[in-house]
């Protein structure tokens, strides 16, 4: 399997697309040049041919890919990922942590504090005092991004009271990422309560840029 994706992917190098993804990343990492569409039809190929998307989990294969050089490998990983996302539990949390905190950047981190994470909160809300508490002040920023934005597609059922409390412990961060997570948070929230995101952004002490972005809507 992972001898044939690699095959597949090796056939679409392309390094000038490579060159421009990778200075879109600011260089953080390496990159084959195999924009989504292309990639996506690679995936499609691999499923058809294995069935793995109909399988069990496989974390294996997932650690593999993400172990790899080239960034397309955890994208492939993420869409794996996201193909499972109903077959993930509480058990599959710590693996998700090392993924979040591996070769860390926003393209990955904000797709598995959304879908994955998020998903296992929702199911099982326990791991949100266990786990995701203790991320809100974690060291590693991209722990408290990803507790920031695991809410983040919640509407509703926003835990709103857990989501402010987040924001104001990561309120005095200079860090952009952070930043930019609170004011995300806030903008998709004010979609269902744009009134109380109005009155939290006016009594608190934000970043100047989480603000602006978490007020766009209202």
């Amino acid at each position: 399997m992972l001898e044939w994706l690699t095959i597949e992917t090796e056939k679409n190098r392309n390094t000038e697309n490579a060159m421009q993804m990778e200075k879109y990343m600011k260089n953080q990492f390496t990159f084959l040049g195999i924009k989504t569409p292309e990639r996506r039809k690679i995936t499609t190929q691999l499923y058809k041919e294995t069935g793995l998307h109909k399988q069990p989990f496989n974390s294996d294969l997932v650690s593999t890919l993400w172990n790899k050089d080239e960034r397309e490998y955890q994208y492939i990983a993420l869409d794996y990922i996201n193909k499972q996302l109903k077959n993930f539990t509480k058990e599959h949390l710590l693996l998700f942590q090392n993924l979040i905190t591996t070769k860390s950047w926003w393209d990955t981190v904000d797709m598995l504090a959304q879908k994955p994470i998020g998903k296992i909160a929702a199911k099982s809300p326990s791991i949100i005092d266990e786990t995701i508490e203790d991320w809100s002040t974690d060291k590693n920023m991209w722990l408290r991004r990803t507790a920031l934005l695991f809410q983040l597609k919640y509407k509703e059922k926003t835990k709103e009271k857990l989501l402010y409390e987040y924001i104001k412990r990561n309120a005095d961060s200079k860090e952009f990422f952070i930043q930019k997570a609170i004011g995300w948070a806030l903008r998709e929230y004010s979609k269902t309560n744009p009134i109380s995101v109005r009155n939290f952004i006016q009594q608190n002490e934000l970043p100047k840029l989480s603000v602006r972005e978490g007020s766009k809507y209202l």
